[in-house]
């Protein structure tokens, strides 16, 4: 009996383990365990947060809440908290965690973000709307992306 708990415990963990590999690899590379001072290295709320974000929009979007419109390199879903009577909020399918950090790989989709911002105000027959985003300090999640927000 114990050499069966052994067994399901190590399929477990190697299905854990696999299934981890599997959801992280297209993030970019972050400390996780801080094993000397980490200062800047180090993860914090947000940080966390984006990394969850990343997940769920690279590998189980179809999980992702309110979503409004999807294409191949970006994601446009209702902000849960929004700041007017259309408030969108559009993510780049692939992890980047601020204009900052931006690279020649990521201009596919952020233009990709940019064509459903707006075909949004098409649709939305939106004239007065602004597209905004945040710089690290002001985000609540680490992870690039837009806000649509139209009056």
């Amino acid at each position: 009996m114990p050499l069966r708990r052994v067994a399901a415990a190590l399929a477990v963990f190697a299905a854990g383990f696999a299934l981890g590999g599997y959801l992280f690899s297209e993030t970019r590379a972050r400390d996780v365990l801080p094993f000397k001072p980490c200062e800047e290295r180090c993860y914090k709320a947000q940080e966390v947060a984006g990394l969850i974000a990343s997940v769920a929009i690279l590998r189980a979007s179809a999980l992702v809440p309110a979503v409004v419109l999807e294409s191949d390199n970006c994601l446009a879903v209702r902000h849960p908290r929004p700041e007017a009577r259309i408030h969108y909020v559009l993510f780049p399918k692939h992890d980047t965690r601020n204009i900052a950090t931006l690279s020649a790989d990521d201009a596919p989709y952020v233009m990709a973000c940019f064509a459903m911002v707006r075909e949004l105000v098409v649709r939305d027959r939106l004239q007065s709307y602004r597209v905004l985003t945040n710089g690290p300090a002001l985000q609540d999640v680490a992870y690039l992306h837009f806000h649509l927000i139209g009056r």
